[in-house]
C-alpha cells in the first residue's frame, strides 16, 4: 500500500521541483506547523529521506549544458554590458575607428592633408606678397625721373591694374579653397563654407570680351569693274602671308581703277586656289571682280600681253620684280611692255599716297596692265586696314581660307581645343636676326616671353593654348614648363602628325591637300582666328593676317596683343 502513496508523492515532488527550476530554485515555504504535529516521527524522517535522495538524483543527472543555457545566461547577459561600458569609458574607441579608417584611405591622415594645404597656402600667400609688392613698385614715382608723373612709364595702364588686382583675388580665393579643403567632408556642401564671406563682384565682367570694330563707321567704295578691262596681279616678296597682303591691295587698286583683278597662275606664284576661295569673292560682290589666270587666258585665246606696265616703286627694281620672276611670266604664255614707273618711290622708304594720286598716275584705257608688286604700298593705309577692308561688300571678308580648310579648323578646335582657347603665333625660326636689326627688338628670351603668356593666360582665364610656331622643341618645351597658372602647368596644343585613329583632318587627306606646307599654314592661321584670345609676333605678316581675319570675322579680342607687347627684352644680343 506504500507504493502507490510513494509514487504519487514522487510525482509530486517532480512538479514542485521543475516549478523551483523555473522560478529561480526558491526554497519552499514550509506549511504550518500543526499539521506537521498530526504526523508520525518516522513518517517524517521517512519522507525527509527519500526528499533527500530525490534532490541528491537531480543534482547528480543536472548536466553542463542546463547549466550554461539557464543560469549561465542571465549572468553573460549581465556581464557582457558592463564590460562594453567599462570598455568606452576607458577606451578612445571613436579616435581609434577614425584613424583606422584613415590609415586605410590612400590619402593620408588628417594631419598630413592639413600640413600639405598649410604648405600649400604659405607658397599661394608668397605669391601674393610678391605680386602685390610688384604693384606697389609700379604705382610708386621714381624719385630719379624728370617727366611729368602723369606721363611716367611706371605708371601702369588701368587694364593692367585691373589685371594685376584680379590675379590677387584669384589667389586669395585659391588660398581659402587650399586651407579648406581638409575640412570638407562628404556629408558637407559648398554652402557650409560661405559663411566666411566670398565676393561674386558681377562687376568684373568678361575681361576678354569681344572687341568692338566700330562697322557703322566703316569708310567703303563699290567695285564695279569694266568687264574688259584688267589688273594682272603681280606679288613676289615674302611667303604666303605677305602674297595675300600684296592680294588684297590689288583688289583695292583694282576697285579704284574699275577692273577685273586677275589672280596669278600656279606656275609663277602660290597655287591660290588650294587655300582661297576664289569664287567667293565674286558671291560677295554679286558681280564678276576676279578671274583666274586660266580664265583670262581663255577670254584672250591663249594670247595674253600686259598691255602696260606701270611700275608703282621704282627702286630697288622697276615694280619691284627680279629677272627671275619675269622669265616666269613670260614661260607661262604671257607678253610683256616695258616696265615704266609712275614716280619715284623706294619699297625702303614708302610715300603715304591718296586716292587721287593713283588714280592720276595709274588710269588708263588699255585692257591688261600691271604695276608690279605692291606689298610695301601705303596708299590710304587707314582706309585699306579697316575691319572688313576698304571695299562694300556682303560678306565678313574676302579673302578668306577655303572651305576645306575652314571645316578641317573647326574639326580640329572640336577635338583638341574647344571653345575657349588662347592662340600663340610663335615665330623664332630667322626671327632673331631679324628683330635684332630693329629700333626695339621683338626677339624675348624663353623665360621673359612665359611671363607674358601667364598673364595673357591669367586674365583669359583660358584652360588651353594653341601653338603656332616654327621653334625648336628644345625651346617650346621650355616655355610650356614655365607657363603655370594659380600652380597649375597651361597646356600647349600643336597640330599632330596624321593618324587614321583621328578625322579631323580627313577632308584634307580625300582631296589630296594633305602634307601641302601652304594649305597647312592657312590652316594654322584659321585656327588661330578662331581662339578666344590670339597673341601674336611683332612683325611678322602671319600674324597680321591673323589679326586681319580677326577683325573681319568680328573675333577680336580686348586681350589679342603681341608677344610682350610694349617691353623690350630683357636681354638683347649684339649684331655682328
Amino acid at each position: 500500500m506504500e507504493r502507490p502513496t510513494s509514487s504519487s508523492s514522487s510525482d509530486d515532488d517532480d512538479d514542485r521541483q521543475n516549478l523551483i527550476e523555473q522560478n529561480d530554485r526558491k526554497l519552499p515555504t514550509p506549511r504550518s506547523t500543526t499539521t506537521a504535529f498530526h504526523i508520525a516521527d518516522d513518517d517524517i524522517d521517512d519522507r525527509n529521506h527519500r526528499h533527500h535522495q530525490q534532490l541528491r538524483r537531480r543534482f547528480t543527472s543536472l548536466k553542463l549544458n542546463d547549466l550554461f543555457n539557464k543560469r549561465s545566461f542571465v549572468l553573460f547577459a549581465i556581464f557582457v554590458p558592463l564590460f562594453v561600458l567599462i570598455l568606452f569609458f576607458t577606451t578612445d574607441i571613436k579616435a581609434l575607428l577614425f584613424s583606422t579608417s584613415v590609415s586605410a584611405s590612400p590619402f593620408g591622415s588628417v594631419s598630413d592633408k592639413l600640413r600639405e594645404s598649410e604648405l600649400r597656402a604659405l607658397y599661394l600667400l608668397k605669391q601674393q606678397q610678391l605680386g602685390l609688392f610688384n604693384l606697389w613698385n609700379q604705382t610708386l614715382p621714381n624719385p630719379n625721373s624728370t617727366s611729368n608723373h602723369s606721363n611716367s612709364p611706371q605708371i601702369p595702364l588701368l587694364e593692367d591694374f585691373k589685371s594685376a588686382v584680379l590675379r590677387q583675388m584669384s589667389i586669395n580665393k585659391d588660398i581659402q579653397q587650399v586651407l579648406l579643403s581638409p575640412h570638407r567632408s562628404g556629408n558637407s556642401t559648398e554652402s557650409d563654407f560661405r559663411d566666411f564671406g566670398d565676393i561674386e563682384n558681377p562687376s568684373l565682367g568678361d575681361r576678354c570680351g569681344i572687341l568692338d570694330q566700330k562697322l557703322s563707321q566703316r569708310r567703303t567704295i563699290e567695285w564695279k569693274p569694266n568687264a574688259s578691262k584688267y589688273l594682272f596681279a603681280i606679288c613676289v616678296s615674302g611667303q604666303m602671308s605677305n602674297h595675300l597682303i600684296c592680294l588684297e591691295k590689288h583688289m583695292f587698286f583694282a576697285a579704284l581703277l574699275n577692273r577685273v583683278l586677275v589672280i596669278p597662275s600656279a606656275k609663277v606664284d602660290f597655287q591660290y586656289s588650294r587655300v582661297l576661295d576664289i569664287e567667293h569673292i565674286n558671291k560677295c560682290l554679286g558681280r564678276k571682280v576676279v578671274v583666274t589666270f586660266e580664265e583670262l587666258a581663255e577670254a584672250k585665246k591663249n594670247h595674253v600681253h600686259i598691255d602696260k606696265f606701270i611700275c608703282y616703286f621704282s627702286h630697288p627694281t622697276p615694280c619691284y620684280v627680279d629677272e627671275d620672276h619675269l622669265k616666269k611670266l613670260k614661260g607661262s604664255g604671257v607678253s610683256l611692255s616695258k616696265l615704266e614707273p609712275a614716280w619715284v618711290e623706294d619699297v625702303t622708304k614708302p610715300s603715304k599716297r591718296t586716292v587721287q594720286d593713283f588714280q592720276s598716275k595709274f588710269s588708263t584705257s588699255d585692257d591688261v596692265i600691271a604695276i608690279g608688286d605692291v606689298f610695301f604700298a601705303d596708299l590710304e593705309q587707314d582706309w585699306v586696314m579697316q575691319p572688313r577692308g576698304p571695299l562694300a561688300h556682303k560678306c565678313k571678308t574676302l579673302i578668306e581660307p577655303s572651305r576645306l580648310i575652314m571645316l578641317t579648323a573647326q574639326r580640329f578646335i572640336q577635338t583638341f581645343l574647344g571653345k575657349n582657347f588662347i592662340a600663340l603665333h610663335f615665330r623664332r625660326h630667322g626671327f632673331l636676326k631679324f628683330c635684332n636689326n630693329k629700333q626695339r627688338s621683338c626677339f624675348y628670351p624663353i623665360p621673359q616671353a612665359a611671363d607674358c603668356i601667364t598673364r595673357v593666360a591669367e586674365r583669359a582665364n583660358a584652360p588651353v593654348v594653341y601653338l603656332s610656331t616654327d621653334a625648336a622643341e628644345s625651346e617650346t618645351g621650355l616655355l610650356q614648363s614655365l607657363v603655370v597658372v594659380n600652380g597649375k602647368a597651361v597646356p600647349f596644343v600643336k597640330r599632330p602628325a596624321r593618324t587614321s585613329a583621328e578625322k579631323w583632318d580627313a577632308l584634307l587627306y580625300r582631296h589630296g591637300m594633305e602634307g601641302d606646307g601652304q594649305v597647312e599654314a592657312m590652316l594654322d592661321k584659321t585656327i588661330c582666328a578662331m581662339s578666344s584670345v590670339f597673341i601674336g609676333a611683332s612683325g611678322s605678316t602671319f600674324t597680321e593676317d591673323i589679326l586681319r581675319l580677326r577683325k573681319d570675322w568680328g573675333s577680336a579680342s580686348l586681350c589679342d596683343e603681341y608677344l610682350c607687347q610694349g617691353e623690350d627684352p630683357n636681354f638683347v644680343a649684339e649684331n655682328e
